[in-house]
């Protein structure tokens, strides 16, 4: 990013007469109603801004120098960003919403301007980094706040911007200690309180966050060291899951009469844990003017884990045939009004009590050396990095309930067993209230001497293949080598001050692997095998007391492995290389245009891909043993090129008013589990119309897949007053999205897959292969309000207070229709919504900084979207989440200078004051699916700096 503080210094003129736009003409009057009287107090005294304010004048003035449309954060002071984490500090931006982490609660993933976290370019010190998940999407929580002095996100591109995201490019940066004035020595320490008031008694956990850090400067001001540290733990939060199997409202029989039931239920109190401990180092060497060189590392491992305690079962849906459960169940005893059983009880109930573990272990470290060299009118600058990323995870899922088979028409023939189901009883429905419903069984499912740990239903397919639990160890690795080599050249050409060229080279290597089994009970003779649950524990799930236990260490003593080498599992073991060479050329621009004083720049990028990728036939027949790599395996690429033009510029209109301009070409590429090679082995479709003959059909991924690619037009308006102290804006843009990528189905030949001697179909080997496909695009549009406005602006009388809002709104003309984008079950004939898009975002804070005194209440809201989530089977599904309106508290008071106490603050946050539910649903919001409550958060701690 280029800045201009001649622009400042510029001789400015009257512009009397020339429109402004009406979204922001009434800020813009209100504010320049106190304007005069501000200006006098600035005349005659010099204020020391720190705090919150310090943090919003940077970010303002930031944003005003920039010659792209962009928004900034910056710390309030050292190791001190605004907000507890850096997603929710983005999350108070214009455009910008987030997507809460299901597990945790906390704001983890970002959305700008109405496109799913994918579309965002990530960036640490202006190089990509790695991500932890099977896309690209960057997973905040492994860059803790402490360790960062700025984000920067950039909504328009420029040529010598690398990474660039088809929404935004989000640029992490970590502090350059010759900046700063002087040393700086900072601890901090939190006591944090999770989980408060979430409706499980005993569910408040606990934790603990320090970080240290340490700027200096050494030999006369040209050598800088900053070093930061952090470690935070939380301990034993625990959170209500309410599962409604789908919401979905069968009908039975009763007395003649067709009438509504709930399908099914689940129950959890899930209780998690972390750890997280980051380090951030930099060296940065200035011997003169004309050579500088930085070298930064950072590092970030974490774990996880979380403990599944619950029950579940179907009510009144039909289960399969091999199935432990006559189905359909049959109804007594039930209250019926307008076709619904308000209540009623229903028999062959099989609960099956869930006692599950996950955890996972991440790291990610990056490092990057930078060096620059000044040769008169000449910069040359060399660039080399790496950002690897690694997780670990584990699932261990264990099942227990009331033995045998409860099925009387069993469809593999297996005889009914006595005292093999129970019954289930409701009140209180109305057809669509799954989540609000209590439900009691005749079973006792605390009573050890009744429920056992055993395949209680017969999800593995049947008792000749028993499934008393599940083992899943999946694995990623990301790893980015970076290399780019640049010169500019200052000038004199007309408007151009400055022309940059360059050279930058990715090598992208990521790789998903899993093993998983089906737990089965030792020694079991048959597949109803059942052994005494260990332990004494119980807990009771909303309302429901059943048998628990700590399943760790069970593999041996309790249960034996069987391998799975399903085709869902084969599927998860993949991987992607990527090589993109980038050349660029930029001009930067400054001048006058039509009398106004505009700065800018024009380029383009050329940008050459190389991608590789493998995976497997998954085909279990076709494997040599019964683990993946011992299947069949496939590989594929592709090679392209694209060229990314880009235009930006800056219009000074008025004293402290830009108008801005951007126009350009981006890109965003696909998620890399769609790009694996792998293909399922195909299966033969006879159609209903005996005149039309059978063919092969099947899924896979698509090794040759192409990026999103789109042109972007962004206007913006920005009047800025006293300085850097506040700013109205109102910002538009347009995205013409060429090509979206979707699953469709298209021509294939099987030949190469099949295996030997298999059938063939009357249509031959070309089938219909349906995979993620660059398909047609289409718009996405809105706007953007902004007011940042410090209420000394208006009256003195007011200082200290102020006021940051933004709202904006985003539409798009794509149609995704049912079927056409991976991850998402959903059914019917209805356009789907763009993924990560909400129509509505707004973001408020108000707060009050004087006197060492800080106060600050903000919130953010968006409307339903489409979320992403990681499922109970570690894949990536996609899911509609409702809107929510989160809230939190900031207190906090620095002792002054003049005090003992001096460099000591204290601070109180609280997090999601107003307890915003996360609820997921399929079609219908006001029928949630998945509905989890998570509490307020408080955190109490004290920061000193000297």
């Amino acid at each position: 990013m280029n800045t201009h503080p001649s622009r400042r210094a510029r001789a400015t003129r009257s512009v009397a007469g020339r429109p402004v736009l009406t979204a922001v003409a009434g800020a813009a009057m209100l504010l320049a109603s106190g304007a005069a009287m501000a200006q006098q107090v600035a005349e005659t005294q010099t204020v020391t801004v720190t705090g919150i304010r310090a943090a919003i004048e940077s970010a303002i003035s930031t944003k005003k120098d920039a010659d792209t449309i962009v928004e900034a954060i910056t710390s309030e002071d050292l190791g001190k960003l605004p907000e507890p984490s850096v997603a929710d500090a983005m999350a108070r931006l214009p455009g910008v919403a987030a997507q809460r982490n299901k597990g945790s609660g906390k704001a983890q993933s970002i959305s700008v301007r109405g496109m799913s976290p994918d579309f965002n370019g990530g960036l640490l010190n202006g190089r990509e980094v790695a991500s932890s998940g099977n896309s690209r999407g960057v997973d905040f929580d492994l860059y803790p706040a402490e360790l960062l002095n700025s984000v920067l996100v950039y909504k328009t591109p420029h040529a010598g911007l690398m990474g660039q995201g088809l929404s935004s490019t989000i640029d992490l940066r970590t502090i350059r200690p010759l900046d700063s004035r002087e040393r700086q020595v900072a601890l901090n320490y939190r006591d944090q309180r999770t989980g408060i008031d979430n409706g499980v008694p005993n569910g408040e956990g606990s934790g603990d966050r320090m970080s240290f850090s340490y700027v200096d400067q050494f030999m006369n001001r040209t050598l800088g060291v900053g070093i930061g540290a952090v470690k935070f733990t939380e301990k034993g939060a625990a959170q209500l899951r309410v599962n409604t199997w789908g919401g979905w409202t069968p009908t039975l029989d009763y007395n003649g009469e067709q009438v509504g039931v709930p399908g099914g239920f689940g129950r959890d109190i899930e209780y998690s844990d972390q750890e997280r401990e980051g380090l951030m180092g930099v060296l940065q060497w200035r011997p003169s003017k004309n050579f500088e060189t930085v070298l930064d590392v950072f590092q970030s491992k974490g774990r996880s884990a979380a403990f599944k305690k619950g029950i579940e079962g179907f009510v009144g849906g039909n289960s399969d045939g091999h199935n432990y459960r006559t189905s359909p169940p049959t109804l007594v005893n039930a209250t019926v009004a307008n076709g619904i059983a308000t209540s009623g009880t229903i028999d062959n109930f099989k609960g099956v009590i869930r006692n599950h573990n996950e955890g996972a272990d991440d790291k990610a470290d990056a490092w990057g050396l930078n060096a620059k060299w000044k040769l008169d009118t000449w910069t040359l600058t060399g660039d080399i990095a790496q950002s690897k990323v690694t997780k670990t995870s584990a699932r261990y899922e264990t099942t227990a309930g009331l033995p045998g088979n409860g099925n009387t028409a069993q469809s593999q023939g297996f005889p009914a067993t006595p005292g093999a189901t129970g019954t289930v009883s409701w009140t209180g429905f109305d057809g669509s209230n799954h989540g609000d419903l209590k439900f009691t069984s005749s079973t006792d499912f605390a009573d050890r001497s009744v429920v056992q740990l055993t395949d209680v239903m017969g999800w593995g397919g049947g008792p000749n293949s028993p499934q008393a639990g599940y083992v899943a160890s999946p694995k990623l690795s990301d790893t980015i080598d970076n290399l780019r080599l640049s010169a500019q050249h200052d000038l004199s050409w007309g408007p151009v001050s400055r022309v940059s060229l360059g050279l930058n080279q990715v090598n992208r290597e990521k790789r998903s692997t899993t093993q998983e089994g089906f737990l089965v009970i030792n020694g079991g003779a048959d597949g109803f095998a059942g052994v005494a649950v260990p332990g004494s524990s119980t807990l009771v799930v909303d309302g429901i007391n059943i048998a628990t236990w700590d399943p760790r260490n069970s593999l041996g003593s309790i249960y034996q492995l069987r391998p799975n080498t399903y085709g869902t599992v084969i599927n998860r073991n993949w991987g992607v290389d990527e090589d993109v060479t980038t050349g660029y050329a930029k001009a930067d621009m400054d001048g006058e245009l039509f009398g106004f004083p505009f700065s800018g720049n024009f380029g383009a990028q050329l940008v050459r891909t190389k991608q590789r990728s493998s995976g497997f036939v998954n085909d279990a027949g076709q494997c040599a043993g019964t683990t993946p790599d011992t299947c069949t395996s496939q590989s594929g690429g592709k090679t392209y090129s694209d060229v990314l033009p880009s235009l930006n510029l800056s219009l000074e209109v008025a004293p402290d008013t830009v108008a801005r301009l951007g126009l350009g070409k981006t890109l965003s590429r696909p998620k890399m589990n769609d790009m694996r090679a792998s293909i399922d082995a195909p299966s033969i479709v006879t159609p209903t119309d005996p005149g039309e003959q059978s063919y092969f059909a099947a899924g896979g991924g698509n090794p040759e897949l192409e990026p999103f690619r789109a042109t972007a037009l962004d206007i913006s308006l920005e009047k800025y007053f006293g300085g850097n102290k506040g700013y109205v804006s109102f910002a538009g843009f347009y995205k013409d999205i060429q090509t979206y990528v979707l699953t469709l189905p298209q021509a294939f030949d099987f030949a190469p897959v099949l295996a030997p001697g298999a059938a063939v179909p009357d249509r031959g080997t070309v089938g219909i292969l349906t995979r993620p496909t660059n398909g047609s695009g289409g718009s996405i549009h809105g706007f953007e309000l902004a007011v940042n406005l410090p209420f000394s602006m208006l009256t003195p009388v007011l200082d200290g207070f102020g006021l940051f809002v933004n709202h904006s709104d985003t539409s798009s003309s794509i149609t995704i229709r049912p079927g056409q984008l991976s991850g998402l079950d959903v059914g019917g004939a209805f356009n789907i919504p763009l993924p990560g898009l909400s129509r509505k975002v707004t973001n408020f804070k108000l707060y009050y900084e004087k006197h060492g005194l800080q106060i600050a209440v903000a919130s953010r809201t968006r409307s339903d979207f489409l979320g992403e989530i990681t499922d109970y089977k570690d894949d990536t599904a996609v899911t509609f989440i409702r809107g929510e309106t989160v809230v939190d508290l900031q207190v906090g008071y620095t002792f002054p200078d003049t005090s003992f106490l001096k460099g000591l603050s204290l601070l109180f946050q609280g997090n999601n004051m107003t307890d915003a539910l996360f609820r997921q649903y399929q079609t219908d919001r006001n029928n949630p699916t998945d509905t989890k409550r998570y509490g307020k958060t408080y955190l109490f701690g004290a920061n000193y700096k000297f």
